[in-house]
């Protein structure tokens, strides 16, 4: 009856296993829970197990936010968090997966050979531009040191 699911269970019979080589042609996780087999047999359980992870997904999550301003690497402790979601909830596990291709595209971008020497031009340009001008500032109004050396 559900359309959707029967069409992604047509095209995963469809893709070929996996190289050995580990080609990017590898077949997907199936979306859904992740839960073993005598959680999901029990709704209240599996209710429950799904609610325990939501809570240790959203405190990972949140102290990821806290991140962004304190020191400590907010990005990837937020993804660690939307990785915890993804155990058990879809919308998770489409999220990572449409982070995941965009990260690749970026880095496929970035290693592209055009990209690297515009990136390497403007790069040494604006240290440059940085020099002169810290250049300039010194010969017009010298170096002031905030303590008195002489003294």
């Amino acid at each position: 009856m559900n359309a959707e699911s029967d069409e992604r269970n047509r095209v995963a019979e469809q893709v070929p296993p996996a190289s050995a080589t580990g080609d990017s042609d590898r077949e997907e996780r199936e979306l859904g829970s992740r839960a073993p087999g005598f959680i999901k047999a029990s709704r209240a359980l599996h209710l429950s197990w799904q609610v325990g992870v939501f809570i240790v997904g959203l405190g990972v999550v949140v102290a990821g936010v806290l991140m962004l301003v304190l020191p400590g690497p907010g990005w990837l402790v937020i993804f660690a968090g939307m990785a915890i979601w993804a155990t058990e909830f879809v919308w998770a596990q489409l999220v990572l997966r449409w982070t995941k291709r965009k990260v690749t595209e970026a880095a496929q971008r970035a290693l592209d050979p055009k990209v690297r020497r515009r990136n390497i031009i403007l790069t040494t340009a604006g240290f440059v531009i940085v020099a002169v001008l810290v250049g300039v500032y010194v010969w017009k109004f010298g170096i002031a040191m905030p303590w008195k050396i002489g003294e």
